[in-house]
């Protein structure tokens, strides 16, 4: 579940990626000095140069291990306090990337690392392989593992992206800017991916859990079809348009579409409110200054006895979702779900 975010100005953190880097550069330089360096210090892509404490030393015959507890700073991060290990050996040919326990393996297109590879993406394997060649290195293989990542993994998108058994090593400035929507944009991105590249033709974005799952029994979605829009309907929309699936299904509770109607992108409460005098153009049998003088959108909802206001909301919603997708070749419907997973509203 998304918290909210806090007042005053929030800590930064690292990404997995970053950390998998520092415990590389720790592990590999202990495998050819016999001595870790504490802390270790890395470079990120933008230059900057954090340290990072060890928090495990292993070394055996022809191997050495490394573990760098993650700090995520402020942002509610599921990865947050979880120990990025990495395990280096010299040998082979080249420098090769392995998924220890916890560690997930790719098994769908449409991410940036091809099926049958570690989930390791690409900036990360940059940055680790870099460290291995400013200390000499060429032919090593990295095992990088996260104790109770396959359990962690559960709470992120990774079991609809087709990322079994673990978790991803993420990152591309090895930064965790706290509640970013950038983080959350691209994560909506990449399940679109993974829809387009296993060809399924319907999607659907929805605001929250109840709705995503009175949408999904409607139409009998797969689990990958349920792309976790939260509040981003713009970052859905506009991917989408240039990246088109067939259809697309939008959910949410009645003041979410309401807001959307409105012509509102971003949902959230902090950045865009309902409108009364927008609802209450949208309900003429009601008595203006009744609706005007309601508390939320609920109320109002709750006045609207004997016609059907979460359709006309829901049509007003499709409304502005035909306008983001600028007549991409994506049908759309707009559905509203009531507070007790109901469908109440209707727009195709």
């Amino acid at each position: 579940m998304r918290l909210e975010k806090p007042e005053g100005e929030l800590r930064r953190g690292w990404t997995t990626g970053a950390c998998a880097t520092a415990a590389v550069k720790a592990a590999f330089a202990a495998l050819r000095t016999g001595r870790f360096p504490d802390p270790v210090t890395i470079t990120l892509p933008k230059g900057e140069t954090p340290a990072f404490p060890l928090a495990l030393e292993e070394m055996g015959e022809g191997w050495t291990r490394a573990g760098i507890i993650k700090d995520a700073g402020d942002d509610p991060d599921v990865t947050h306090g979880c120990m990025v290990i990495a395990t280096v050996r010299e040998g082979g040919t080249g420098i090769r990337f392995k998924a220890g326990p916890g560690v997930g393996m790719v098994t769908k297109g449409g991410l940036p690392i091809p099926p049958g590879e570690p989930a390791i993406n690409p900036v990360p394997r940059q940055m680790m392989a870099a460290v291995i060649q400013e200390l000499g290195g060429t032919d090593v293989e990295i095992e990088i593992s996260i104790p109770d990542g396959e359990a962690l993994a559960q709470k992120t998108w990774n079991p609809r992206l087709g990322i079994i058994g673990g978790l991803s090593i993420l990152g591309t400035t090895g930064i965790v800017h706290p509640f970013s929507c950038a983080a959350w944009i691209a994560s909506i991105h990449r399940g679109i991916d993974v829809a387009r590249a296993i060809g399924l033709t319907h999607v659907a974005g929805c605001t929250g859990s109840t709705s995503e799952d009175a949408v999904r029994a409607h139409y009998g979605l797969p689990l990958e079809a349920m792309l976790d829009m939260g509040d981003f309907a713009g970052g859905l929309l506009k991917y989408l348009r240039d990246h088109p699936v067939a259809r697309v299904t939008i959910g949410g509770g009645f003041g979410k579409i309401a807001k959307l109607g409105q012509g509102a992108l971003d949902l959230h409460s902090g950045r865009s409110q309902v409108d009364l005098d927008w609802l209450a153009a949208m309900a003429p049998e009601l008595p203006r200054k009744s609706v005007l003088a309601a508390n939320t959108a609920q109320e109002v909802l709750e006045m609207a006895q004997g016609f059907d206001l979460a359709s006309r909301v829901a049509a007003a919603a499709l409304e502005t979702v035909k306008v983001v997708l600028r007549g991409a070749p994506v049908a759309a419907d707009v559905m509203i779900v009531s507070r007790g997973g109901s469908i109440i509203g209707h727009a195709a």
